[in-house]
């Protein structure tokens, strides 16, 4: 709750409380749904412009992967929305429905940048190998670091079990803050691309950056999110030492 009535001393009337370190978190959920408007908007702006070429996502991602001398890996069509991916475990670049048959800016903007990540994996790009390495731990941190935090605080505030939490959580935090350079690299290179070999021209090519760029603020959303998040559990962890 964001507040509570409790009584002062020595008086029999009420007095309310407010929790003021939920303004961060609503300041995280509101940058969340800025980003997530902003990149909606763009995208179906951009996915009504056709380019000149006339070519598909799908086969623009083959035709990137061709040129950087990548053949071994896959690109398939998936279900959904904006839920395009690379994944190297498999090295399959995978592409969603508005983005693979479609010939827009939007998709092959989406497109370009997916092979991004491919060909940061190909050169053993540094950032995206410390971000693969930090999945497990963040996967793990994300399903368990909460319900450590609260088995801490209903345990009398456990200081033991709140610093494990709070260690697991900001491994979900550095995740997502290396994941930055990751995006930004894979659209910087994107863009390269599709402007040096004309799969986009002219003006197509400020359609694409106005994509991935408006892309690249979901991310830098959810990371000042879970660093807001990470900074009110500090606040409130560091107020109850005091306290006590």
């Amino acid at each position: 709750m964001m507040a509570y009535i409790g009584y002062g001393y020595g008086y029999g009337y009420p007095r309310i409380y407010f929790d003021w370190t939920y303004l961060l978190v609503i300041v995280g959920v509101v940058l969340s749904l800025w980003a997530s408007g902003q990149v909606k908007s763009v995208f179906s702006r951009y996915s009504s412009v056709y380019t000149l070429r006339g070519m598909t996502g799908a086969a623009v991602a083959q035709e990137i992967l061709r040129q950087a001398g990548i053949y071994d890996v896959r690109v398939v069509h998936i279900r959904g929305n904006l839920n395009d991916h690379y994944d190297p475990r498999n090295r399959t670049l995978s592409l969603s429905d508005p983005v693979y048959g479609s010939t827009s800016v939007a998709a092959v903007s989406v497109a370009a940048h997916e092979c991004g990540h491919a060909i940061q994996h190909a050169s053993h790009y540094a950032p995206l190998k410390i971000r693969g390495s930090l999945v497990p731990v963040a996967n793990f941190g994300s399903v368990i670091s909460w319900p450590i935090i609260l088995a801490g605080i209903f345990m009398g505030f456990n200081q033991t079990l709140i610093t494990i939490g709070i260690a697991l959580f900001f491994a979900v935090v550095l995740f997502h803050l290396v994941t930055l350079p990751v995006e930004f690299n894979a659209s910087a290179r994107a863009l390269r691309i599709l402007s040096e070999t004309q799969i986009l021209m002219g003006e197509e090519n400020e359609g694409a950056k106005k994509v991935l760029r408006a892309a690249a603020l979901t991310y830098v959303a959810s990371a000042a999110g879970m660093i807001l998040q990470l900074l009110r559990l500090l606040i409130l962890t560091r107020g109850r030492r005091r306290d006590d």
